[in-house]
């Protein structure tokens, strides 16, 4: 009888010690994600610097280039799994009619501090034009000769700075809209800096423009270009299939977040100098071992290993 019972609670002691061993070795069920990436820099490097981070974790990364528009419906159908460039309010349709499918989850912002609006480059700021509302001076009017450089005509911002013009908010309606291309508008904003003439554009961060010029975001009361001073929203959509079956990684993009600083500086790197996609991220990740194990906290490899250890092994 005694046998038996030693037995009976060896046999259970295995079982539970099979049973907690499978659960500490449970691992994500994905090896692969599939990632959205639209041909914008800021998250074509955001998407490298994550590739790059869980690649030593035990995951392979699959992009996909595709339009934001496309992707949230492959992101619907099933065919992609994340999107880091979840931009709100400037995809607020796409994005509300995906969310009201039930098909995924939004892990919250990417990016801290992304804006838009009347901009200026730092030279200007420090001569102390910090608000929209002093364009009304006449004599600020005059300095920037009654022109705002804005992007592509058709453009959505382009749109709201010609209504804004059409209403005379800030006293503009004496004012010249001057779109042109990205490039075409940077452009005039360089020649404008060599000569460290005054002159008001539409910016926004991240961007490389903002380490580039020191550019400075005005403060916008009347909302020309949205609410909050132009504050926008950078998210991290998952799909629910994938974030119910990984939980692992699913912690891993919920704490990878960059400020908008950080993502301007790696769009210069890469956009506006010119670096290797791959150099660039790769660096990145070896300048900032704190952010890195900041994202890894509470993360593991796939098959439950140090995961800091693994990245800065890779490294």
């Amino acid at each position: 009888m005694h046998t038996t019972l030693q037995r009976t609670a060896t046999t259970l002691t295995l079982i539970t010690g099979l049973s907690l061993s499978g659960s500490a070795l449970a691992t994500d069920k994905n090896d692969t994600l599939r990632m959205v990436v639209p041909p914008w820099p800021g998250v074509t490097v955001k998407s490298e610097i994550f590739s790059q981070l869980i690649e030593p974790l035990g995951y392979t990364t699959e992009k996909q280039q595709l339009s934001s528009t496309v992707g949230y419906s492959t992101l619907e159908s099933g065919d992609s799994d994340v999107f880091l460039a979840g931009w709100l309010p400037a995809q607020q349709e796409s994005y509300d009619a995906t969310m009201e499918s039930g098909t995924i989850v939004d892990l919250g912002n990417n990016v801290t501090g992304a804006r838009m609006g009347f901009s200026v480059p730092g030279y200007v700021a420090d001569a102390g034009i910090t608000s929209a509302e002093q364009l009304a001076d006449p004599e600020v009017a005059k300095r920037f000769k009654r022109s705002v450089y804005s992007i592509e005509s058709g453009s959505t911002v382009t749109d709201m700075l010609n209504d804004a013009i059409d209403a005379d908010i800030y006293s503009l309606g004496d004012w010249e809209g001057k779109p042109s291309s990205t490039p075409g508008m940077l452009s005039e904003v360089e020649g404008a800096t060599q000569e460290e003439r005054w002159i008001i554009f539409y910016g926004w961060t991240p961007h490389w423009m903002v380490p580039e010029y020191n550019t400075r975001i005005l403060d916008d009361p009347e909302g020309v270009y949205g609410d909050d001073n132009g504050k926008s929203d950078v998210k991290t959509i998952v799909t629910q299939r994938y974030a119910d079956a990984n939980p692992n990684l699913r912690r891993l993009l919920d704490q990878f977040v960059l400020s908008a600083d950080e993502q301007s500086e790696f769009i210069r790197d890469y956009s506006h100098e010119d670096g290797e996609l791959a150099t660039v991220a790769h660096d990145w990740l070896a300048d900032n071992p704190e952010r890195v194990a900041t994202f890894l906290d509470g993360v593991t490899t796939r098959n439950g290993e140090d995961a800091v250890a693994a990245v800065k092994d890779s490294l």
